[in-house]
C-alpha cells in the first residue's frame, strides 16, 4: 500500500549513497538535494564520511529513525537492510532502485518475496524494485532526469517502466507538460499501476488534486481493480490515458472456437479500458500528445474553427480532423447562420483574408487581428464549439504580442482554444515565454488533430455508455463489476447441467441445456447415431433440414454441415457420408432456418475474465472480424452500444429492402451469456455461430461450448 511516508515523508535515508552521481544512488542523493525537500537527509555510505557535503552513516544500524529509505545496493543486501530499517528504525516507506530481482532469476524473485514480507508486517508500502524512482511536490526521489516541473493542475503518472517514464516525460515536457506526481513501480513487487491509481482515487482532493492521469503498464495483473478506480476518478471528473504494451496477436492461441481466435488478451485490454473510460495511446508521442489535450478543456462538440496566418497548416490540420470525425464547418455558404457574421468579420481583416474556415488572416494579420476572430468565434459564431490557432514566424519581426493575446484569449474564452506554435526556431524564445507562463504548445497541427480526435471519441463513447446505462436503469458499470441482477438464469439448472459433463467440448444435450437454462433461444435438434432414426428426426422436424457431424470441432472445413437437405434419401445418403469422417460420433440434425446470420460467444482471458464477443455471423466473422468484444459482466446498455458501433449495423437495422431485425433482443441474448458465465464460470469458450436473426425471433442454429474447470477460479 502506498503509506504517506512514500508521499511526504519527514526524513529520507539514501542507502547506498554515492558522491559520483553517474551512479543511481549518487544521483537521487543530488536531485533530492536540489529539489523541494526540507527534511534531514541521511547518506548510508561505509566507505565516506561525507557525501556530497551531508555526513554519511556507515550502515544503517547507525542510522537515527527514518520514515523513507531509498535503497540503491546490490539485491542480496536488500532484504537484511529493509528489515532492519522496518524493526529498529521505524520505516515505512521504500523505494528500491536496485535490479536483479524477479526481472532477472528465481533467485531473485525469492529475495523480492521476502522484502515484501517484511514490509508487509510492518504496514509499510514498497516502491520497485528495479525503478527510477518516486517524484511528488515534496521530494525527488529518484536517479535520473529530467525532473518536469511539478504543479497540482500537471499530470499524475504511473508507469512500470522506469526508462519509458524518462522518454514519455522527455516527450512531452519540451512543450510545456507538467506533472503532480510521478511513481515508477517497476517489478510492482508490492505497489503495482493498479495500487497507485487506488491511492490517487482515494486521496482524490477536488480542490487540489490533477485531474490528468497518466498510465504506461506492461502486465495488468488486477483488471477489476484497475477498472474500478478509474470509473471512480473519472466521476470525479478526472480524464485517464494509458498505453497497454505487449498486445498478443489475436492467432496466437491454439484457440479451438471463433471466440477464441478473435478474443485474444489485446481485445481483453481495450475492453477493459473502454469500460474503464480510459483512453489507449499506442506511442510515448501519442500518449504526450493525448496527455497535452486533456490538460485542456474538454472539447465540447465535434465542430472546430481553424484560424491561421499561413495556409498549408491549416489545410493539412483541416485534412486530419475531417479525416478523424471531426468537422471544420463552413462560415460563409448561404446556408450558414454565421454567414453576416463572417462577412462582417471579414471587412475587419486585410483584403484577401478569408472568413469561410479556415479564417485566413494572411501572413501580415497582427496581433489584434487575432483577437477580434478569436471574439467573433467565441461570440458570434454558434455553429462553432473550439477554436485551433496556428501561428508561427517567418522570422522577419516577433511574434510575442500574438502570444499574449492568444494566453489571454485562453484564459477568459468559454470556448476551448488549442495553439499551434509551429516556429520552434523562429519563435523560440516567444514559445519559451508562452510556456513559461503555463502553456502548452502543440508544435505539429496534425498530431493535435489526431490527440484532439482520439480523446474527443473515446470521452464521448465512454459517456455514452453512462448515460445510456442511467437511463435503462442499470446500476452502471462500477456496480456491475460487483455483480448484477442475473435476466432470468435459472443457475441450478445450468450448474446440473455442468455437473453432467468433463473438461473439453460439452454434448450436445449439455450444450443445449446451458442455453435453454440460460434463456437462449435455439432450434429444435435431434442427435442420432443411425441411419433410421436420422430419416424418422428429419421427418419429425420437418423438410427441409440442416445435418452436421458430431465430434470433429471444425465441421465445415471437414465437408461436415450440409444444409437443405429435402427427402428421406438425401437424409440416408448425407447420414452415411458425414458418419465416415474421422471422429465423427453421430449426426445432429435440425429444421432449415433463415434469417440474418449473427454472432455471438465467450472468451475466458487469464485475469480479466470472461468477455463477450458479438457482432454479424458468417462471412462477416469469418472473414472481415466484424465483432465487438465487452468486459462480462455486460449491461444492456454496453450490448445495444456495441452492436451499434459495428460495421455491418445498416444489415442489422434493415437496409435495400431487407427488414432488418430485432437488435434489443440480440443484446438480450448478450447480457444473457453473459450472466450464463457468472453463474457458470468453467465456461471457458462458447459460440453461438450462426444466430439466425429476424424482425421477430433470433435464434441459436449452432452452439459450441468448452469446459475448463481448473482455471475457473482466476
Amino acid at each position: 500500500m502506498i503509506v504517506p511516508e512514500l508521499i511526504r515523508p519527514a526524513s529520507i535515508a539514501v542507502v547506498g549513497a554515492s558522491g559520483n552521481t553517474r551512479k543511481p544512488g549518487g544521483k537521487v542523493l543530488a536531485n533530492l538535494q536540489a529539489g523541494a525537500f526540507a527534511g534531514p537527509l541521511y547518506p548510508v555510505n561505509p566507505k565516506e564520511r561525507t557525501v556530497q557535503g551531508l555526513e554519511a552513516y556507515a550502515s544503517v544500524e547507525a542510522l537515527p529513525s527514518v520514515e523513507l529509505a531509498i535503497l540503491a545496493i546490490p539485491a542480496k543486501l536488500c532484504p537484511e537492510t529493509v528489515r532492519i530499517l522496518a524493526e529498529r528504525k521505524g520505516t515505512r516507506g521504500f523505494i528500491i532502485l536496485s535490479a536483479g530481482f524477479s526481472e532477472e532469476s528465481e533467485e531473485g524473485a525469492a529475495l523480492e518475496r521476502e522484502i515484501v514480507e517484511i514490509v508487509s508486517a510492518h504496514d509499510g508500502g514498497l516502491i520497485g524494485p528495479n525503478c527510477i524512482g518516486v517524484l511528488t511536490p515534496h521530494y525527488n526521489g529518484v536517479f535520473t532526469t529530467p525532473i518536469p516541473t511539478l504543479e497540482p493542475e500537471g499530470c499524475d503518472f504511473i508507469s512500470g517502466s522506469g526508462a519509458t517514464a524518462v522518454f514519455i516525460m522527455e516527450a512531452g515536457i519540451p512543450n510545456g507538460l507538467t506533472f503532480s506526481q510521478v511513481f515508477s513501480v517497476g517489478n510492482s513487487a508490492q505497489i503495482g499501476v493498479e495500487e497507485a491509481l487506488e491511492h490517487l482515487d482515494e486521496t482524490f482532493d477536488p480542490a487540489e488534486s490533477s485531474r490528468v492521469k497518466l498510465l504506461y503498464i506492461e502486465s495488468v495483473s488486477k483488471p477489476q481493480k484497475l477498472l474500478r478506480h478509474a470509473r471512480s476518478l473519472i466521476e470525479k471528473g478526472c480524464r485517464i490515458a494509458a498505453i497497454k504494451a505487449g498486445s498478443s496477436a489475436a492467432g496466437s492461441r491454439a484457440a479451438s472456437s471463433h471466440t477464441g481466435a478473435l478474443a485474444g488478451s489485446d481485445a481483453a485490454v481495450d475492453a477493459l479500458f473502454e469500460k474503464a473510460g480510459i483512453v489507449r495511446c499506442y506511442s510515448r508521442e501519442e500518449l504526450a500528445g493525448v496527455a497535452a489535450v486533456m490538460r485542456h478543456p474538454r472539447l465540447p462538440g465535434p465542430r472546430l474553427a481553424v484560424i491561421t496566418h499561413a495556409g498549408g497548416p491549416a489545410v493539412m490540420l483541416t485534412d486530419a480532423l475531417s479525416h478523424a470525425g471531426l468537422e471544420v464547418p463552413s462560415l460563409t455558404t448561404p446556408e450558414s447562420e454565421c454567414a453576416a457574421a463572417a462577412e462582417e468579420l471579414r471587412e475587419a481583416l486585410y483584403p484577401g483574408s478569408s472568413t469561410a474556415n479556415p479564417i485566413d488572416f494572411l501572413a501580415t494579420g497582427t496581433a489584434e487581428q487575432l483577437g477580434t476572430i478569436i471574439e467573433y468565434c467565441e461570440a458570434r459564431f454558434p455553429t462553432i464549439d473550439a477554436m485551433i490557432v496556428i501561428f508561427g514566424s517567418p522570422g522577419l519581426f516577433g511574434v510575442e504580442e500574438v502570444y499574449e493575446v492568444l494566453r489571454e484569449k485562453m484564459r477568459s474564452c468559454t470556448k476551448p482554444i488549442y495553439p499551434v506554435l509551429p516556429s520552434v526556431i523562429n519563435a523560440k524564445s516567444e514559445i519559451e515565454g508562452f510556456l513559461r507562463a503555463g502553456g502548452i504548445n502543440f508544435p505539429d497541427e496534425v498530431t493535435l488533430a489526431r490527440a484532439l480526435a482520439h480523446v474527443y471519441h473515446a470521452e464521448r463513447r465512454s459517456a455514452e455508455t453512462r448515460e445510456a446505462a442511467d437511463a435503462s436503469g442499470a446500476a452502471g458499470v462500477v456496480e456491475a463489476a460487483a455483480g448484477s441482477e442475473e435476466p432470468g438464469i435459472d443457475r441450478d439448472a445450468a450448474r446440473t447441467a455442468l455437473a453432467a459433463v468433463a473438461d473439453g467440448y460439452s454434448t450436445p444435450e449439455t450444450t443445449g441445456a446451458l442455453l435453454d437454462a440460460a434463456g437462449i433461444p435455439r432450434a429444435p435438434e435431434r442427435t442420432v447415431t443411425n441411419r433410421a432414426d436420422a430419416v424418422a428426426a428429419a421427418q419429425d422436424l420437418g423438410f427441409p433440414v440442416v445435418m452436421k457431424v458430431v465430434g470433429p470441432i471444425h465441421k465445415s472445413d471437414l465437408g461436415g454441415v450440409v444444409t437443405g437437405v429435402a427427402d428421406t434419401g438425401r437424409v440416408s445418403a448425407e447420414f452415411d457420408r458425414l458418419m465416415q469422417i474421422e471422429g465423427a460420433e453421430g449426426v445432429l440434425i435440425q429444421p432449415m432456418l433463415e434469417g440474418l446470420e449473427l454472432f455471438a460467444g465467450v472468451m475466458r482471458e487469464p485475469s480479466f475474465g470472461h468477455m463477450i464477443v458479438c457482432g454479424l455471423g458468417g462471412i462477416f466473422v469469418e472473414v472481415f472480424h466484424d465483432v465487438k468484444t465487452l468486459l462480462a459482466p455486460v449491461t444492456e446498455a454496453e450490448a445495444l452500444k456495441a452492436i451499434r458501433s459495428l460495421q455491418g449495423y445498416p444489415l442489422i437495422q434493415g437496409t435495400r429492402g431487407s427488414a432488418g431485425i430485432d437488435e434489443k433482443r440480440f443484446a438480450e441474448i448478450v447480457v444473457r451469456l453473459s450472466a450464463l458465465v457468472e453463474a457458470v464460470p468453467e465456461i471457458a469458450e462458447l459460440d453461438l455461430n450462426p444466430l439466425l436473426a429476424n424482425r421477430r425471433q433470433i435464434t441459436a442454429v449452432d452452439a459450441r461450448i468448452r469446459i475448463e474447470r481448473s482455471s475457473a477460479a482466476g
